[in-house]
């Protein structure tokens, strides 16, 4: 039955030799698996449980997600070709689901890292010193996205109660506050950006042509500055906002907050920094205890 499959595929489906190899190790490899089981068994008796112990023991394994699932696929592919042209009575792999991905845990700078950045490094009193490290102390201290700062106007923010009113995804605004130090930081460089540029557009960070920041300037401005104090490969204005989250929660902030805070609209959203904290425990773990 293999072989009339894969003559389907190269014949009627048209399918690249890639391809249909891919399919042949799958189903192969899945045919020796069973056969380990009960030598009794064929495509036409084995039922969902094999399949879903097929699938296990390729985790078991060490495969990813993406690879066993494509595993699955080439097993449901064969039997709906199979149970079409009458070789088997039943498909056993429509009720069998693959693993979920698991998503990356989002990286962020330590708490070290960004506290060295913002307080030990030189910073000058030009604009282009005082914008950058206003952009960082704000991203990090608040956990905005990229095109929300971008967006911000003076008139969004309230230097007197000490909060930003953001505009997010679909136009969603909310009201994020901030503490002393970012309201000072904010003054300082709106004085310093005023004495310098022209700001027609009321826009709140200007670039040297007087005009609004763009998301692309802002990526390469945070980009350079993380430079100075962390080697990760990704240093994007969204890891400040993973940091933000993961600084947050290590210092005991609840979860519901952490998601009013992003912007979250569900709270499976915010849980994956739990999973990031998490992390961060084990390794203080690992590095603390005598016998970790």
């Amino acid at each position: 039955m293999i072989g009339r499959f894969l003559s389907y595929l190269r014949y009627e489906r048209n399918r690249s030799e890639l391809t249909v190899g891919r399919y042949e190790r799958s189903l192969r490899e899945f045919e020796a698996y069973y056969k380990t089981l009960d030598e009794t068994l064929n495509w036409n008796s084995i039922d969902a449980d094999v399949i879903r112990g097929w699938m296990e023991t390729l985790v078991d394994k060490g495969h990813k997600a993406t690879s066993v699932n494509a595993d699955l696929a080439a097993v449901r592919t064969f039997y709906r070709f199979a149970l079409a042209r009458g070789y088997v009575g039943k498909d056993p792999a429509h009720q069998v689901t693959g693993p979920k991905k698991q998503k990356p845990l989002p990286q962020f700078v330590k708490e070290c890292e960004m506290d060295r950045l913002i307080d030990k490094e030189e910073w000058g009193d030009d604009y282009k010193d005082v914008r950058a490290r206003t952009i960082i102390i704000l991203l990090y201290e608040t956990g905005i996205r990229r095109s929300e700062l971008v967006g911000l106007d003076d008139k969004d923010v309230d230097l007197v109660a000490h909060q930003l009113k953001v505009t997010g995804k679909r136009d969603k605004q909310r009201i994020v506050p901030f503490g002393e130090e970012l309201a000072q930081m904010l003054q300082q460089y709106i004085e310093v950006r005023n004495k310098q540029q022209r700001n027609d557009m009321q826009a709140l960070f200007l670039n040297k042509k007087g005009e609004r920041l763009t998301g692309h300037q802002l990526y390469n401005i945070v980009r350079e500055n993380l430079s100075r104090v962390t080697t990760m490969q990704k240093r994007s204005p969204h890891v400040l906002r993973h940091s933000f989250a993961t600084a947050m929660l290590n210092h005991d902030a609840n979860l519901e907050s952490v998601r009013q805070l992003l912007g979250h609209e569900s709270l499976e959203t915010t849980e994956i920094y739990t999973h990031t904290t998490f992390e961060q425990l084990k390794r203080v773990y690992k590095d603390a205890h005598p016998r970790g």
